[in-house]
């Protein structure tokens, strides 16, 4: 029997690829549970099957159908609430709204890169006959919102394909899927915001008895209730660990009503005076000198240029001598165009933000704006110089995001630490995980507050929070200790070496992410991968072209050392007689030895010569 089938009874198989794809066998022929990358039609024929009648899916991400073609079957099913997600992709990646200012992820960008032919959608309550074996449609939504699962009795077993709600005993793929809005927040401030749901598919699937479960990614299972009952107490137990010190409590402590006063909670500290040489100002501070200069911390509406203006016609203030830049948030540097163009002021960002500012095409991030800026200064970590009677010293500063600066102020009574939105009165801010917040001693929030205890900032300020505050030694020491643990426990929580491969969403991104490029020139397009592991890791990309272009780029490869950022480029020629239209380029990676499929894209904007 071929390595890649596992048989599960006399009419049912399971293909190991990409992602696990079911085979239901009725004489020579096959119904298929989900697809990935199409390589499960190199082995059904040794299986006895001559046709493929129908493939039905579970969920809409790129991985469970980027191989599937209208010819592969006779029909092809979805979920009902997914239509759109399969058969209108085009109006999805077209639309900015999913582009720029991300604050909702749902659905998310793992979409196909061009529509396919849909003859049949299911919900809740459907069934179909094949051969000896009867299907049922369950909605089980959380990993996506329209998830379904297809409950198969066959050969006097009941088989469950669960999609991604569950990867194996108490493990699940990634967590970034389940980024879901709660409550009166957005998406952007759900972490673990799907979990709710997703527990209570879970237990839905227990409720049918299943004899065995079987995942898109991960392990077939043999033991549900144990498999599941596992991931619901990881799922608690590292949510719990996450509210402990969210710096999101201080915003909306009526969402944690129900974790008040456990043990290992950090109390909500209470804020401080602000130095009379501040003045906070929607998401900006302004830093005013004894001789009226200002030098101001971010600028995301131009209503702080319009203070800024009226301050300086009272005689308040005089010149504007500066901008720091603590992060690319659309609320912190939307104005910063005109900002510059008002002020012509010297701008000063961290050297690993500075790109993003110049740049924002090149990057698919939550929050990000389209606004590009020139930056003056990009800062190295520890940089410091004179403003005034004011030492200023800039730190890259990976907490909220990790494209992300702090900068410390300080003359001989204060020091003052402008923290971006890193901190709040109740801890860190780590409640998106697009944000790229990385886990591991000396990186993401650790190495934040490893600097709070080098410098011991009089004062820290949020550029959210009218009020200073500060954390004392045993507070750092706890959430130094809290982010030791949940390296452990989301390292449980997920397949992978590292608990990072599974938080860190773009741990393999496109550079750039997109790019306008004329037909019959070169476009050039880096994949960056982040290998978050202790030992070296082998990586193998390639582009997937639009078959109409009529060109096949061959893989290539790279070996990247531990803990650090590797990069495979290409060069791809546009052809010259293709539609000027956006074409979304997917890249498929093979990393460590294991295929992920179209992993992640690029788009370019092919225009005519």
């Amino acid at each position: 029997m071929p390595s890649k089938l596992t048989r599960i009874s006399k009419h049912l198989y399971v293909h190991h690829g990409v992602v696990n794809v079911g085979i239901l066998i009725n004489d020579d022929k096959a119904l298929l549970i989900d697809f990935g990358d199409g390589t499960v039609k190199d082995n059904i024929s040794e299986l006895g099957v001559n046709s493929i009648y129908s493939v039905i899916f579970t969920h809409h991400h790129r991985d469970q159908a980027f191989g599937f073609k209208a010819t592969d079957s006779e029909r092809a099913g979805i979920p009902e609430q997914e239509y759109k997600w399969f058969s209108e992709v085009e109006d999805y990646w077209n639309n900015p709204a999913n582009r720029w200012h991300i604050y909702n992820f749902h659905p998310h960008n793992l979409m196909l890169t061009e529509s396919v032919l849909i003859t049949d959608r299911y919900k809740e309550g459907d069934s179909l006959r094949f051969g000896d074996a009867t299907i049922s449609v369950i909605d089980t939504p959380g990993h996506t919102d329209g998830s379904i699962s297809y409950i198969i009795d066959v050969d006097g077993q009941r088989v469950i394909f669960s999609g991604d709600l569950i990867y194996g005993e108490g493990k699940i793929w990634e967590l970034y899927s389940l980024q879901k809005a709660e409550a009166m927040v957005s998406d952007y401030h759900g972490f673990l915001g799907s979990r709710k749901q997703l527990k209570q598919s879970l237990l839905k699937l227990l409720n049918q008895s299943p004899d065995i479960l079987i995942p898109s990614h991960g392990e077939v299972m043999t033991d549900p209730e144990n498999a599941v009952e596992t991931l619901i107490d990881r799922l608690d137990i590292c949510y719990d660990r996450y509210v402990a010190i969210s710096a999101l409590r201080h915003y909306f402590p009526e969402m944690f009503s129900e974790y008040e006063g456990r043990s290992g909670h950090m109390p909500i500290r209470q804020g401080k005076p602000v130095p009379s040489c501040l003045l906070h100002y929607g998401t900006s501070w302004f830093i005013i000198s004894q001789n009226k200069d200002v030098f101001v911390i971010d600028c995301g509406n131009n209503a702080v240029i319009k203070q800024i203006k009226e301050m300086q016609n009272k005689g308040e203030i005089k010149d504007v001598s500066g901008l720091w830049i603590t992060h690319y948030h659309d609320d912190h540097v939307d104005a910063v165009p005109e900002f510059l163009a008002t002020f012509g002021c010297p701008i000063h960002v961290s050297e690993k933000m500075a790109d993003i500012l110049e740049n924002p095409r090149g990057y698919r991030l939550p929050c990000i704006s389209p606004s590009a800026v020139k930056v003056s200064n990009p800062t190295k970590d520890g940089q410091s110089w004179m403003w005034n009677e004011f030492k200023m010293t800039a730190y890259h500063f990976p907490g909220q995001t990790y494209y992300h600066g702090g900068l410390l102020v300080e003359d001989q009574n204060v020091k003052m630490f402008f923290a971006g939105d890193s901190f709040t009165m109740s801890g860190i801010d780590d409640y998106c995980s697009g944000n790229r917040n990385w886990l591991g001693k000396g990186v993401g929030f650790d190495r934040c507050l490893e600097l709070m205890e080098e410098i011991k900032p009089t004062h820290i300020f949020n550029c959210h929070v009218d009020l200073a505050f500060d954390f004392t030694d045993d507070e750092i020491k706890m959430m130094r200790s809290n982010l030791a643990e949940r390296e452990k426990i989301y390292g449980e929580l997920f397949p992978w070496d590292s608990a990072n491969y599974g938080m860190d969403e773009f741990w393999v991104k496109c550079y750039p992410y997109e790019q306008d490029v004329i037909s019959e020139n070169t476009v050039e397009i880096r994949v960056d991968i982040t290998n978050h592991s202790e030992s070296e890791k082998k990586a193998i990309c390639r582009p997937v072209l639009p078959k109409s272009w009529g060109i096949d780029v061959k893989p290539k490869s790279a070996s990247i050392t531990a803990k650090s950022e590797g990069h495979i480029a290409f060069s791809i020629l546009i052809p010259k007689d293709i539609q000027p239209m956006l074409y979304v380029i997917p890249f498929e990676l093979i990393y460590d030895g294991l295929a992920l499929g179209q992993f992640r894209e690029a788009m370019l904007f092919v225009k005519k010569t």
